[in-house]
């Protein structure tokens, strides 16, 4: 196929039968909703992320083009995290209590860098998911869903259930947030 289709339009093209259609979107879509799924619940990221394109899969019968497909897709999100949320009992906690081992160690580094440099890198890296854990969950998911999802204002407030407003303080919040968060951050500082 030598033309690009919009989300949209493959989104109906897979409502209508068309098997390839989904692929694509599964292509264009898998790494940033895995993302935004494991910086919300990392224990449970798999499992809803599977739960997710098991819904897609579900609904296609009856897609019809009412927003953005990237809005619908994280407004299913939404909904299984808030599930899984309130099946818990539970807000969402830092995601980094339960690993095993340091994230930023399988974050890939150059080969050209010396230990220095890749140490240097694992701990800015650290800082970062630190800071982002450290966001209350409204204001992670709005920066997460802008970040990750590629979603302006309207698509956010639309697939977090908000009004415009609340998406766009949550998001200049959780900014001004990770700006004072990762201020002293410099290479080579503690």
């Amino acid at each position: 196929m030598d033309e690009i289709r919009t989300d949209e339009a493959l989104m109906l093209a897979y409502r209508d039968g068309d098997g390839a259609a989904f692929d694509a979107l599964y292509g264009r879509w898998r790494g940033r909703l895995y993302r935004y799924l494991a910086h919300q619940a990392p224990e449970r990221a798999d499992e809803l992320f599977q739960d997710v394109w098991l819904k897609v899969i579900g609904a296609r019968a009856g897609y019809e083009v009412t927003a953005r497909f990237s809005t619908w897709l994280f407004r299913i999100a939404h909904n299984r995290l808030m599930d899984h949320f309130r099946s818990r009992r539970r807000t969402p906690v830092d995601p980094w209590d339960d690993a095993e081992e340091d994230p930023a160690a399988q974050l890939p580094a150059p080969e050209r860098d010396t230990p220095p440099a890749l140490l240097e890198r694992r701990e800015a890296a650290r800082r970062i998911l630190d800071c982002l854990a450290a966001l209350p969950p409204p204001q992670r998911e709005a920066f997460l869903m802008a970040e990750e999802g590629g979603m302006g204002l309207e698509d956010i407030a639309r697939a977090a259930g908000v009004g415009r407003e609340t998406a766009k303080s949550r998001l200049r919040y959780a900014l001004a947030r990770l700006r004072r968060c990762l201020g002293g951050l410099e290479y080579g500082s503690p």
